[in-house]
């Protein structure tokens, strides 16, 4: 059975407690939105970055139609990117199979993150503490707002990772290779690719605009036509690009032609105005 060694799974486990403490900066906003980067550094770890990133692009799918009002997800795709990469990986399992296990991960991943919420409660009260002291240099401020949470969040997602990915991933990944061809594989194969199908649906219902609906629905009928010439996503993005730049040169001038019928309607207007004023004083 393969494993992973402890620093791979430590430098993961690094890297989620990084992403999820927001010690990155505002960029971990976005890493903790998106599996990409983290599904990224588990291939770069794991010496396979092409198969982790087909992996993670079928998960990147499904967290496409997840949105975050206020900054709490119903789940964590950086977690569970984290957890099912691997386990993809080391079971050679197929995309959609990936998918079904990342989805429970994920949910369990954004109680881990509203526990951590929870743990910032007594750090805030520090923070309380230090402004009531009236003491605006003290630096005890910003050790409670920004050094302790990022501390919090390493103690309490970098162990739990670990051990997750060192002693759980494994386990799991033996599992799958057990249960190859069987019908549950099938089913989490059936329910992997729904998942990904609806979070491509929600995308299109809440930021797709029916004049432009017509642009996917070209871009998917091309695909499917022209699957059999092996045409890479290279060659699509090129198409695309020529696409857009087509509608938007053509949207440009079409405003500029309207505008100036605009413009020369308005000027038609002042000059008969003018006329009918001068013609009314000269009589």
């Amino acid at each position: 059975m393969e494993t992973l060694s402890a620093m791979q799974s430590l430098l993961i486990a690094i890297w989620v407690a990084a992403v999820m403490s927001r010690g990155l900066g505002g960029m971990t906003l976005t890493l903790r939105f998106s599996p990409l980067m983290t599904g990224f550094i588990c291939g770069l770890v794991m010496g396979d970055v092409k198969q982790a990133m087909i992996i993670t692009a079928g998960l990147q799918l499904i967290y496409m139609g997840v949105f975050s009002p206020g900054g709490s997800m119903p789940q964590e795709p950086a977690v569970a990117a984290a957890i099912a990469v691997p386990v993809a990986l080391l079971s050679k399992m197929n995309v959609e199979s990936a998918i079904a296990v990342a989805v429970p991960v994920g949910l369990l991943g954004s109680y881990l993150y509203q526990f951590r919420f929870f743990l910032n409660t007594f750090i805030g009260k520090m923070t309380d503490t230090a402004v009531l002291e009236n003491n605006i240099n003290d630096k005890k401020i910003s050790r409670t707002v920004i050094a302790y949470p990022t501390i919090a969040s390493f103690l309490l997602f970098v162990p739990l990772i670990f051990v997750s990915l060192y002693w759980g991933a494994p386990v799991i990944a033996d599992f799958m290779n057990k249960l190859e061809g069987t019908v549950f594989i099938h089913i989490l194969t059936v329910v992997g690719g729904g998942l990904a199908a609806i979070g491509i649906a929600t995308t299109i219902y809440v930021i797709g605009r029916k004049d432009l609906l017509v642009f996917f629905f070209l871009a998917y009928f091309i695909s499917v036509t022209l699957s059999s010439l092996g045409i890479t996503m290279v060659t699509y993005a090129i198409f695309g690009i020529m696409i857009a730049i087509i509608y938007v040169t053509a949207r440009s001038a079409s405003g500029k032609e309207a505008k100036s019928t605009a413009s020369s309607s308005e000027s038609g207007d002042a000059f008969d105005d003018g006329f009918d004023d001068g013609f009314d004083d000269g009589f």
